[in-house]
């Protein structure tokens, strides 16, 4: 039946967006030194927005240190200033061959900034979800119109589509919950 494929394609979508909140707390500075930390940052590399992942080796060989080594010697300018114009607030210590990047332990201001840049990550992921929720709430009343289906089947679609919404916002949720206690954690 179609409006089961509607209810399938759904899930995928808001699996997705629960990712991209995923992803995006990744992102978010904690006091450890994590790779994932700058592996997504966009460096200017021979005139294309590149992921820094894909230009040079990022490890985090102590706690508060990542270092990154560029696979092109010519690029540490690009992936310096790429750090710096980020909002992580770090200083690239640049040798010539290595950009180190020292994680200063967190003030408790900084932390509190941090947890709300975390929740501004999570309410956009939850609303991408509603987004895709009342999407697919259009897309099934079109087709239940179209198709003759009966009140009950198109209100119990809609119900699986709720339960569905609130799973999805309930994992973005939990995310967010898990890296505040990360980054409130001393």
């Amino acid at each position: 039946m179609a409006l089961e494929e509607v209810l399938a394609q759904t899930e995928a979508r808001m699996k997705k967006a629960v990712e991209a909140v995923r992803k995006d707390a990744q992102s978010v500075r904690t006091g450890r030194a994590t790779p994932s930390l700058v592996e997504s940052l966009e460096v200017d590399a021979y005139d294309t927005p590149t992921p820094l992942i894909s230009l040079a080796a990022i490890s985090a060989p102590e706690p508060r240190l990542i270092v990154i080594q560029p696979w092109d010697k010519s690029l540490i300018k690009a992936i310096e200033k790429a750090i710096i114009g980020s909002d992580l607030g770090l200083t690239p210590n640049n040798d010539g061959a290595l950009i180190r990047l020292q994680i200063p332990a967190l003030t408790e201001e900084r932390r509190k900034d941090l947890v709300k840049q975390l929740h501004k990550k999570v309410e956009e992921g939850r609303v991408e979800v509603r987004t895709l929720r009342r999407h697919a709430q259009d897309e099934l009343r079109t087709k239940s119109k179209g198709a003759g289906i009966s009140a009950d089947d198109e209100k119990r679609l809609e119900t699986q589509l709720q339960k569905l919404t609130d799973l999805y916002i309930q994992a973005a949720d939990e995310i967010g919950h898990a890296k505040e206690k990360e980054i409130l954690a001393v």
